[in-house]
């Protein structure tokens, strides 16, 4: 299996030179926090995630998770990896001062997220859903519950999650059932039973805190009737201390394709005391406060997918000896060529390490967006970057798990018949990019989101909103010579995005079904151009570094060798993705129901 190396040059290329993270701190008034401080971080992160976590990927998808009587313990070596990560204070990185944290903004933890996930994406879950339950509590919490959960949550101690998904509704909550009664003492019995609560029971932490979505009594139906509230594994008293056991329970906890090692609960709640957090009926406005957020956490995902293709295919690609090139033996010595000579091996990495690289600063980027959506300095600020966070959001939570999974693929591809076999890690990396593509919104649903919600009902405003950055990038370049092989498709497809977004809104008025049936290859297409003008960004970094003879020309180089590769050979599936989209609804709806039969 192949050893995860934290990509640290590529994580400060993207931070420090394209992202100038400096200026993005002071604009903030961060005076403590700067580029050097977040390259320490990134330096002892990638110390814990390739020695503590990567080492216990197999072992923990071999394991799995124990089930006993509604207890959960984890693989061996989690719990020890957990304590080490809280004894290092990586949780608190991005806590509340006030609350024992580090206050440092998102961008200065993303890189840390993106390499533990990709280490070990099954350990990474169980801090990872604490983000949920303390960004709901810090905005909409009382001012005791803040004082009772957040300094536990923040500091590791204790744990958190979304408890939201019931069987009979996924992505459609308006249908929940979970019920919510009012106690004497002003809190609530909740009832109901939830599933696919990843962490939502473990060994790893003293104390688990739910954020339980049920309705009061006499709620409205649907998604006007929804409440939020607060449920803890143990009851708190008001020292702080841990009181009896509350009434939720494990039930089970699924048998999966992959990430195995993170438990994915059914969580019953009989009778558990719970506190109302935000107003009555509200449950839904207050969870869509850090939604943005948490798919952004998501979208992590699909580049530590990517990332540990490439990673994987590369070493491979490097040792295996298979077949002469066709232009002649370039292993002159040996009995053949090593594959990574081989025009299509080389089409499946480039393709892995155009999605991770793109990939990062996409993340990276929207990271960015939600600083400013928290500590922008003024109004106008913070909602200009959160309007343009939400427009991105759904593009980089879907493209990006769509093309990690794609990458991981191609993992598996690069090895032959030898990545089909677990020893080497490939299929395990498939396995476990699989998920991504459906939580926290399945494709399908951030599509329509995009289209819908933030492109349509925004007549564009949204869409404008990027495609303005993008127009005065190109009109910034047009006569730069070396720029030219990226700023001309890009201004024909800002031109063309807006033209097929003002089609498909004509047709979504004749019949709002075309909206739905165009909307996964809008994303898809919206996906690509996005990622070809921040491979274009990264290009002319390059490009300008490489002209002042800083740095390591050989990563410059590199970097703009894959930027044109993903706008010779990836950026081009635009072109499918819009006929497609051209080819409307009625070939999807014309077959009658009856006739879907086998």
């Amino acid at each position: 299996m192949a050893d995860y190396k934290v990509p640290v040059r590529d994580m400060r290329f993207v931070l420090n030179e394209v992202l100038n993270i400096d200026e993005h701190f002071q604009k903030l008034g961060l005076e403590e926090v700067d580029a050097e401080l977040v390259n320490t971080f990134i330096d002892e992160g990638a110390k814990f995630s390739e020695n503590e976590l990567a080492p216990l990927n197999r072992s923990g998808d071999e394991e799995g998770c124990g089930f006993n009587n509604g207890e959960v313990t984890t693989p061996k070596g989690f719990k020890e990896a957990y304590s080490k990560y809280v004894e290092g204070g990586w949780p608190a990185m991005g806590g509340s001062e006030a609350f024992g944290g580090q206050g440092m903004p998102g961008v200065a933890g993303i890189a840390i997220s993106e390499m533990t996930g990709t280490a070990n994406w099954s350990w990474s879950m169980y801090p990872g859903l604490s983000h949920g339950a303390i960004a709901t509590i810090e905005e909409h919490g009382t001012e005791q519950q803040q004082n009772t959960y957040l300094p536990p949550l923040i500091s590791g101690e204790w744990t958190g999650t979304m408890c939201l998904t019931e069987s009979h509704c996924g992505s459609d909550l308006g249908l929940l059932k979970s019920k919510a009664e009012p106690n004497a003492d002003g809190s609530y019995s909740i009832s109901g039973t939830k599933i696919f609560i990843s962490a939502g029971e473990h060994d790893m932490a003293s104390n688990i805190i739910h954020i339980v979505l049920a309705r009061l009594p006499g709620a409205p139906e649907g998604t006007k009737g929804i409440s939020l509230f607060i449920v803890p594994k143990f009851n708190v008293s008001d020292d702080g201390t841990l009181g009896e056991r509350n009434g939720v329970t494990c039930g089970s906890i699924e048998h999966k394709m992959g990430i195995k090692a993170s438990a994915t609960c059914v969580m019953n709640f009989d009778g558990a005391k719970g506190y109302l957090i935000g107003p009555e009926n509200r449950g839904l406005n207050c969870m869509f406060t850090f939604m943005n957020f948490a798919r952004i956490g998501t979208a992590i995902q699909g580049v530590a997918h990517a990332e540990m293709g490439f990673q994987g295919g590369l070493s491979y690609a490097k040792d295996r000896l298979a077949m002469r090139a066709l232009s002649g033996p370039k292993n002159a010595n040996g009995p053949a060529d090593p594959i990574i000579v081989h025009p299509d091996v080389r089409r499946m990495l480039l393709t892995a390490k155009a999605f991770a690289e793109g990939g990062r600063l996409m993340v990276y980027w929207a990271s960015m967006l939600g600083d400013m959506v928290k500590l922008g300095k003024t109004e106008e600020e913070r909602k200009d970057a959160d309007e343009l966070m939400a427009f991105i959001t759904p593009i980089a939570k879907a493209f990006l798990t769509e093309a990690g999974l794609e990458a991981a693929n191609h993992g598996v591809q690069i090895y032959g018949g030898h990545g089909f076999i677990r020893e080497w890690g490939m299929e395990q990396n498939v396995r476990d990019a699989r998920i991504s593509t459906l939580y926290e919104g399945t494709t399908g649903i951030q599509s329509l989101d995009l289209l819908g919600r933030k492109v349509l009902q925004t007549q564009g405003a949204a869409l404008r909103k990027f495609t303005k950055i993008m127009h005065n990038f190109c009109e910034t370049h047009a006569d730069d010579e070396a720029m030219k092989p990226f700023v001309e498709p890009l201004v024909k497809l800002n031109k063309e995005w807006g033209d097929m977004t003002m089609a498909i809104g004509m047709k979504a008025m004749q019949n709002p079904e075309n909206v739905g049936a165009a909307s996964v290859d809008y994303l898809m297409y919206s996906g690509y151009v996005t990622m070809g003008y921040l491979w274009a960004l990264m290009a002319k970094t390059a490009q300008d570094k490489l002209a002042a003879g800083e740095g390591d020309e050989a990563f410059y180089k590199a970097k703009i060798s894959t930027a044109n590769f993903y706008f010779k050979r990836l950026l081009p599936r635009t072109a499918s993705h819009k006929l497609c989209l051209e080819g409307g609804l009625e070939c999807l709806m014309e077959l009658d129901e009856a006739h879907f039969a086998f």
